[in-house]
């Protein structure tokens, strides 16, 4: 059986201010392997976000091991924290994190920017991925221009354009109507049945209904998983 992209034992995370103790996570263990499309659920304040945050070396765990794609990064510099995030790992939010002074266009190219991608080759991989998610003949307009599902749909875009392994999304679909919703969500179903790899963090069970597992916290720990029949589109 193949190594897990994501492998965490008895991971957790405990915040500490002057007056109190907050324990987030507390002794998680999770596999994640190539091509999994992994839901997670629990309720407000649970950890969701935090394991989130911690799979996507955003933070750093308390104690327990993390291993990333066979690398034990639990206790990995910033540099090769970053290093990983840049090349293997795309990022989308619920608030969509565009750049309002930026164009479509631009907004999904930078990623490419950072990685040292040559001008030409950036406009290439560019289009084609605007015109595979059908928003190309927006790629002038701004942020503002733009519904919640096209803004979320060009964060989608500026996560895959890098081609990373594995997708991260927090709440994906926590500003939409329905509609707009259900076609984020139709979108990274299509993009995980073509081999990224995609963790989701979601309260909502028709959301997770798209994934092959889900992973169910409450107050900081794993409490369950249940194997998914993949919602038929």
């Amino acid at each position: 059986m193949a190594m897990p992209l994501i492998k965490m034992r008895n991971l957790s995370k405990v915040y500490i201010s002057s007056e109190v103790e907050t324990i987030a996570l507390q002794e998680v263990n999770l596999e994640v392997r190539e091509g999994e499309f992994v839901a997670v659920m629990g309720p407000s304040g649970c950890g969701k976000t935090t394991l989130l945050n911690l799979i996507g070396l955003l933070d750093h765990s308390s104690s327990g091991s993390y291993f990333f794609m066979g690398n034990d990064v639990s206790k990995a510099k910033e540099r090769q924290r970053s290093s990983y995030r840049k090349d293997h790992l795309g990022f989308v939010f619920q608030n969509y994190n565009l750049i309002e002074e930026l164009n479509v266009y631009e907004n999904v190219e930078l990623p490419l920017i950072y990685m040292g991608v040559k001008a030409v080759d950036r406009k290439k991989m560019v289009h084609e991925l605007l015109e595979r998610l059908h928003i190309l003949h927006r790629k002038y307009n701004f942020p503002v221009q733009l519904s919640g599902g096209q803004q979320q749909r060009v964060a989608v875009a500026r996560a895959l354009v890098g081609s990373p392994k594995i997708i991260l999304a927090d709440e994906p679909t926590g500003n939409l109507d329905s509609s707009h919703g259900e076609e984020v969500m139709r979108l990274l179903d299509e993009i995980n049945k073509q081999g990224t790899t995609i963790v989701m963090v979601t309260h909502s069970q028709r959301d997770a209904s798209y994934s092959n597992r889900v992973v169910r916290l409450f107050d900081g720990q794993v409490i369950n998983e249940d194997i998914l029949q993949r919602f038929t589109i």
